[in-house]
């Protein structure tokens, strides 16, 4: 069994031996061959950083979701070395097109072999941008109500702008999914706490702005939303009209 502490997972919701055996009982063994050497190199290339991309079990998840949903074009903001970006592309059927949307060009890169290697970069069209005017640019193409699917994981306190924007792109009874919405669970801690004293600056800097993002989608009559407590919080929504 894999030491919890180098499981390299953003959960702290859940006790470390219950994480391992998720990922090791579970998740590991259905894991595809590109997207273990991907977590592996990014783990390897990017230490800690490495946790910015999603981990295994929230990766099959959504791969899951977007089979049930028969998704076909879907939209990735914020990319990383793209792990998730490539659980999305082998989920999608052959015809699938994902537009994925990073400002750092160097870390797709990255992953960008792999996704080769897997023979799906035939469905990804990554625009090295910042994802706000790349999604003005998407509506004003008229792109709007089009896609399937918008996976949200970029910069935490934009994400009320996001809303906005991607509310216009997905179709009526399309999800978008934020990550990270319980934030390490900084969500749930008052300053002063000794475990959110413990978690990191930038974590405790951008709390109030998920809070308020969560609260918001508690009161938007547009979605339905769920918070799940997969790995480090996320959050799906479901645009009604």
């Amino acid at each position: 069994m894999m030491a919890a502490s180098s499981l390299n997972h953003k959960s702290r919701i859940f006790h470390a031996p219950i994480l391992e055996y998720i990922l090791e009982k579970n998740a590991y063994p259905k894991e595809h061959e590109q997207l273990k050497e991907l977590r592996e190199v990014t783990a390897e290339k990017y230490g800690e950083m490495s946790r910015m991309n999603v981990p295994v079990d929230e990766a099959q998840f959504l791969s899951m979701l977007l089979k049930i949903m028969n998704a076909k074009k879907t939209m990735e903001i914020g990319v990383f070395t793209g792990y998730s970006l490539l659980a999305t592309a082998l989920a999608l059927p052959d015809d699938g097109h994902i537009t994925a949307i990073d400002v750092k060009k160097e870390a797709y890169e990255t992953g960008l072999p792999f996704i080769q290697k897997a023979g799906v970069e035939h469905k990804i069209n990554f625009i090295h941008s910042d994802a706000l005017s790349v999604l003005d640019d998407l509506i004003n193409a008229e792109e709007e109500a089009s896609f399937d699917f918008i996976f949200v994981d970029a910069n935490k306190e934009d994400y009320m702008k996001f809303h906005e924007k991607v509310m216009k792109l997905v179709k009526i009874g399309g999800i978008i999914a934020y990550d990270n919405t319980l934030l390490l669970g900084a969500v749930a801690y008052e300053q002063g706490d000794e475990k959110f004293d413990e978690l990191p600056e930038f974590i405790r800097r951008i709390k109030d702005s998920v809070i308020q993002f969560n609260d918001f989608l508690v009161s938007d009559h547009r979605v339905e939303s769920s918070l799940l407590s997969i790995s480090d919080g996320l959050t799906l929504c479901r645009r009604l009209y």
